[in-house]
């Protein structure tokens, strides 16, 4: 079955970034992947939890508006919608990012019914308690999928064991130099760490370097780009996340990997130039849209 007849499943979640001038921002690497592919026309669905308190309605209110799938979104009465404190060191976002919220409780079993094959698209930080952990494990076993993994270790929210057992069997699975040193540190070596991460994973690895560029990686290829120069860097925010939802959105409509690296740097090196991960305007993505054919 070709990719471009899955559709893209998105597990984590959701939450209201705090940036020191008061602002909040809608995000989280989940939703927001799932938000820039819904720009895209690709009709994701996502799994997550939020709130039943006045952002969690802000949430819905906006997926609602923008179109988005909300089928996956469930609501819970104890536990408040997700929150985290952004702050910034040299142009570099920090997060403070607060424990036991809404997504840290998905219900397994209130996902609703996966009929097809679907292209899954997951974090780590929503596995950092054992009911969305199992939650991720039951939707893995209930529907035949590829799965994409974008690590983001954000202390003190993961643990080794864990990510590792995450990392086996991927088909993808993009994270930074300092997380893949992270994961390995007793390896001597950059290229070691890349050896020992592909033996664990089925595909490719797209390792990110800041300004450094971002570099997909398997047993055949190697293809690298670099960030195209911004007119003007708001905030680096979701700059990952947006990378990722061009890469999944490569992997669906078939794309040649280096066609999606390119398209995925191209899309990044866009969204630093708006405050937060995602666009409200979806003339921002028709621009893209309309350059790539779809």
């Amino acid at each position: 079955m070709a990719m471009s007849e899955m559709r893209p499943l998105i597990f984590g979640e959701v939450l209201f970034d705090h940036f020191p001038d008061g602002s909040t921002v809608l995000g989280g690497a989940p939703f927001n992947v799932a938000c820039h592919l819904h720009g895209f026309g690709l009709n994701p669905l996502l799994i997550t939890r939020i709130g039943d308190d006045e952002p969690g309605g802000r949430i819905e209110a906006a997926m609602r508006t923008r179109g988005m799938d909300c089928s996956g979104v469930q609501k819970d009465e104890t536990y408040p919608t997700g929150m985290v404190q952004v702050s910034f060191a040299h142009g570099e976002p920090a997060y403070e990012i607060v424990d036991r919220v809404a997504y840290d409780f998905i219900d397994a079993t209130r996902i609703p019914p996966l009929d097809g094959r679907w292209l899954l698209y997951h974090g780590s930080l929503a596995l950092r308690h054992a009911a969305s952990a199992a939650a991720l494990e039951a939707l893995k076993s209930s529907c035949e999928n590829s799965r994409f993994v974008d690590i983001n270790l954000r202390p003190p929210w993961w643990r080794k064991a864990l990510v590792l057992k995450l990392l086996d069997g991927a088909d993808w699975v993009k994270l930074n130099k300092a997380e893949l040193a992270e994961i390995y540190p007793d390896a001597g070596s950059e290229a070691e760490r890349v050896d020992r991460l592909l033996r664990q994973v089925r595909g490719q690895i797209v390792l990110t370097g800041g300004e450094q560029g971002a570099t997909a990686i398997s047993t055949t290829d190697c293809i690298s780009v670099v960030p195209e120069t911004a007119s003007a860097v708001i905030d680096t925010v979701g700059a990952g996340d947006a990378f990722c939802s061009v890469f999944v959105a490569g992997q669906l409509l078939g794309w040649p990997l280096d066609v999606s690296m390119h398209r995925a740097q191209s899309f990044a090196s866009a969204i630093v130039g708006i405050r937060g991960a995602t666009p409200e305007n979806r003339e921002f993505y028709r621009h893209f849209t309309r350059d790539w054919g779809i």
